[in-house]
């Protein structure tokens, strides 16, 4: 038998290997870094205004953040102690020693060439929370929590003849920004959008940052890459950005551990690079090769000294740390026999748990059916107001103003004491969403008190079985549908005011008779 050449040899030992990597399971490996801006009155290093979103660009600005040649920076106290907040309600421990350094880069968005920022001694490191998927607990490490600058914001934008340029506006540099850098202890893209929804809500609870992904106040990057199963050795990371939103992220991380894997099985090397999330592609691109601590030049930054955190100070801090989100739902399933998925949407956010707990302690709330109150409140916070809150684009911030737990609980209790039927106590909701009045007003001038009484009910009920020959013959043999149409005939007779329940009553009755 003739031997193979070399060249042979070699295409056979590339099918064979081929065959190999597809055949071989792959762990996705993630860990991101997230950046928070901080709820501060002030800029970080400077006395300018923080609250940029709706300011004219440009005019929140100071010879500081403006990074003109010999100015000098001052530090945030507040800040600071948000930082702290935050890293204590991360399990992190609290650094004694404390400083900020000089992150070394060119960009448009960065005037004075660096960025401060903390390099190797953050305010709080070596942390922990846990996330909860498919039902299951998971502890996620936190690497450090640091304090920095935010950068100027950068509007790419194309001009009539075709030509592009980008626009600088300076008002969002030197925002306080907080970065929280997680340990690579993720699985799945499931696992990373359940980690980001419990630490906004953290952070939401703290009230040290807005949490809002679409206007920039709570940013992602993501780092990914996979290993073979039983394998510590990851393959090349690859930083994914330009996510604003839970769902980009999961979409993002999606793809490119599936590209990674398609990759690796056609005999591609996979490189450390950044790549960028392209929304309405559904897909990763390539920016830049990923850059190591090396390539910023961190050097301590002159102009502020080191900053020794007391530690009477820190506890003073943690005094102060409120109720956080998963010690909340535990409390309200055992104080208020709710169910696991109605705490845990009810406790969320910080405003949706106040908002329930606030309608518990008014007046109205001690006129509820014993042992009923509660769970009703639940259900109409979760559903039709929840609904309204939807359909309007609007949060439960801005739902409280319009209807306070006062006016709400108010509601209910005309909706249990049969004043006002379910149909109608829903438009009448929406309708104090819309206007602000009081429920009792708008019954009144509406004209959408419950009908309760049986002889002006009969005499509807009489004509309804009059006039549905078919749907009254369809229930004798045993449609129960027809007796449903029934009703809503009745029940579109009354204009929505009748008492679904008298009316289901009265139809049997006489239907039984006919």
């Amino acid at each position: 038998m003739p031997s193979l050449s070399v060249s042979a040899n070699i295409a056979i030992l590339n099918m064979l290997f081929t065959g190999l990597r597809k055949a071989m399971n792959f762990e996705t490996i993630i860990g991101l870094e997230v950046h928070a801006q901080l709820l501060t009155k002030s800029k970080m290093f400077c006395r300018c205004n923080a609250d940029y979103a709706n300011a004219s660009p440009n005019i929140q600005v100071c010879p500081v953040c403006l990074g003109m040649p010999g100015v000098l920076p001052t530090i945030n106290q507040q800040a600071v102690e948000y930082t702290i907040m935050t890293a204590l309600a991360l399990n992190c421990t609290i650094s004694d020693y404390t400083k900020f350094d000089r992150k070394n880069y060119p960009y448009p968005d960065l005037m004075k060439g660096y960025q401060i920022s903390q390099y190797d001694a953050p305010i709080g490191h070596h942390g922990w929370f846990t996330i909860e998927v498919n039902g299951e607990k998971k502890k996620a490490g936190i690497t450090r929590v640091h304090l920095e600058e935010d950068v100027a914001k950068l509007l790419h934008r194309t001009s009539s003849d075709g030509e592009s340029y980008s626009l600088v506006d300076v008002n969002r540099s030197g925002v306080p920004l907080m970065e929280i850098v997680g340990e690579p202890d993720l699985r799945s893209p499931e696992e990373a959008r359940q980690y980001l929804m419990k630490l906004r809500s953290i952070l939401q609870y703290l009230g040290v940052s807005t949490g809002n992904m679409e206007e920039g106040s709570f940013r992602c990057d993501a780092n990914i890459s996979i290993r073979p199963e039983d394998s510590l050795d990851s393959m090349a990371k690859v930083e994914v950005k330009n996510m604003n939103s839970f769902r980009a992220v999961y979409r993002a991380l999606e793809y490119e551990a599936k590209r990674q894997r398609k990759a690796i099985a056609e005999g591609k090397k996979l490189v450390q690079e950044t790549r960028g999330w392209v929304e309405e592609k559904g897909r990763t691109v390539a920016q830049r090769s990923k850059e190591y601590a090396h390539d910023y030049r961190y050097f301590p930054e002159p102009d502020l000294p080191p900053l020794v955190l007391d530690q009477e100070w820190v506890k003073e801090i943690r005094s102060k740390l409120p109720e956080l989100p998963e010690l909340r739902r535990d409390r309200f399933m055992a104080q208020y026999s709710l169910s696991l998925y109605d705490a845990n949407l009810l406790t969320s956010s910080r405003a949706m748990a106040d908002y329930f707990e606030d309608c518990l302690k008014t007046e109205g709330y001690k006129k509820l059916p014993q042992g009923k109150g509660t769970k009703e409140i639940s259900n109409w916070l979760l559903g039709a107001a929840s609904g309204i809150m939807n359909a309007a684009n609007i949060d439960i911030i801005e739902f409280r103003k319009r209807v306070s737990p006062r006016q709400f609980v108010v509601l209910l209790t005309e909706h249990l004491q049969g004043i006002v039927n379910s149909t109608s106590s829903k438009s009448v909701l929406e309708e104090m969403s819309r206007t602000r009045k009081d429920s009792t007003d708008i019954i009144q001038e509406r004209g959408l008190s419950q009908i309760s009484d049986t002889q002006q009910l009969e005499e509807v009920v009489t004509e309804v079985i009059a006039t549905n020959n078919q749907a009254v013959a369809d229930f004798k043999s045993g449609k129960e549908s027809a007796l449903k149409f029934l009703i809503g005939q009745v029940m579109k007779a009354t204009r929505g005011r009748a008492n679904p329940k008298l009316v289901s009553e009265l139809l049997k009755k006489k239907l039984e008779k006919e």
